[in-house]
């Protein structure tokens, strides 16, 4: 292995106690491809089984709460009967030696009332997302954010009783932990909304009744982490300020990890255009040394994981790269890396184990990964 990269295989111990053989996981993606019922599918298992080898961790695709808040081939921690199912996966995982995070999430506005048997979506207020054929979502009572805040719980529960080493709440991407968090989706006047310290009252629970479950039912070391988008293009928006001050509050939760979730790790602020250092680094400035972070954007070689090393970010997560090539990390560690693939070529569609469903989600998204000629 060439001595420059050294420090992705250093170990590392998350403040629970868990300790991954190094520095790399692989960033939730979503294969589309769940049963119906949200039970994991043969395809899904041989996806994760092709990748998983040689990673710290492996962060899964999200697992719904609350069967009205998936969306169509999401997994299921909904119910107890989906244990055995998720049990499978969390073991497909850690055959090959890395740890198995399950990421939870609820659709909430981003759903669509087709996939949830003719229920309207659900959100912090009826306010429709800003994209092409949105639905307006229903604004959820009181008494149903409480129960949603317990779901999460029962799902970190279901996480611990199926053999997972951890959960990842998924308070990005626009699903509904950032829903409640963004003016634009949360225009509640109650205990849930109206003020930034409001809007903040739902992540900050959620994350409380995972703890709690932690607690209750795990008897060894257990992963918390929670998913971040720091920005928000709508008007009005998540903006960067107020993604410092829910982190201010965040690292004092007793997490393992913050997840920044951004297109490219390079990147800076989308709102603020004086702001010239990526959100990341601004992120590790201001809080690494409270709470590890795990960066994740266009990682595609072995230099672009280091530069984030390089910014003191101890973790990096490898998402649309480990599609095009599950072999990543182990041939960086057998001094490889000039054979690494950077584009998928269609002929190489068995060998990469990518579901029928996810392969038509990539045909139909030019660019999202590099093709080398169209799929058909």
């Amino acid at each position: 292995m060439n001595p420059e990269y050294n420090k992705l295989f250093e170990p590392f111990t998350f403040p629970s106690g868990v300790t991954i053989e190094n520095r790399v996981l692989m960033a939730p993606m979503t294969t589309n491809s769940a049963f119906e019922n949200g039970m994991i599918t043969t395809d899904e298992h041989n996806y994760y089984l092709r990748r998983a080898t040689g990673l710290g961790a492996v962060i899964t695709s999200c697992a719904q709460v609350m069967e009205n808040g998936k969306f169509a081939g999401s997994f299921s921690a909904a119910s107890d009967n989906r244990i055995e199912s998720l049990s499978k996966l969390a073991s497909t995982i850690q055959s090959t030696g890395s740890k198995a995070i399950l990421q939870l999430f609820h659709v909430g506005r981003m759903g669509t009332s087709s996939t949830l048997r003719g229920e309207q979506p659900v959100s912090a207020s009826a306010i429709p997302a800003l994209r092409e054929s949105a639905e307006t979502p229903r604004a959820l009572s009181s008494d149903e954010v409480h129960e949603l805040v317990r779901a999460f719980g029962e799902a970190t529960r279901r996480a611990i009783q199926a053999g997972f080493d951890g959960v990842e709440l998924h308070g990005a991407n626009t699903y509904l932990i950032q829903q409640f968090f963004s003016p634009h989706s949360n225009r509640r006047e109650d205990y849930w909304g109206g003020t930034l310290e409001k809007r903040m009252n739902f992540p900050l629970a959620v994350v409380k009744e995972a703890k709690n479950a932690i607690k209750k039912y795990s008897d060894k070391p257990f992963i918390l982490g929670y998913r971040i988008s720091p920005e928000e293009m709508e008007n009005p928006g998540i903006t960067l300020e107020h993604t410092v001050q829910l982190l201010d509050k965040l690292k004092d939760q007793e997490l393992d990890y913050i997840h920044v979730s951004v297109g490219d790790m390079k990147q800076s602020s989308m709102r603020d255009k004086g702001i010239e250092k990526p959100i990341i680094q601004l992120i590790q400035e201001k809080i690494g040394n409270k709470i590890p972070i795990i960066g994740v954007g266009l990682i595609q070689t072995p230099n672009d994981a280091m530069s984030a090393l390089d910014l003191g970010i101890p973790l990096v997560a490898i998402g649309r790269e480990l599609i095009v090539e599950p072999d990543w990390i182990k041939k960086i560690k057998e001094g490889k890396e000039q054979s690494i693939r950077v584009e998928i070529d269609p002929t190489d569609k068995t060998d990469l184990m990518i579901p029928d469903e996810m392969w038509e989600y990539i045909s139909s998204r030019p660019g999202w990964v590099p093709i080398a000629t169209k799929i058909s």
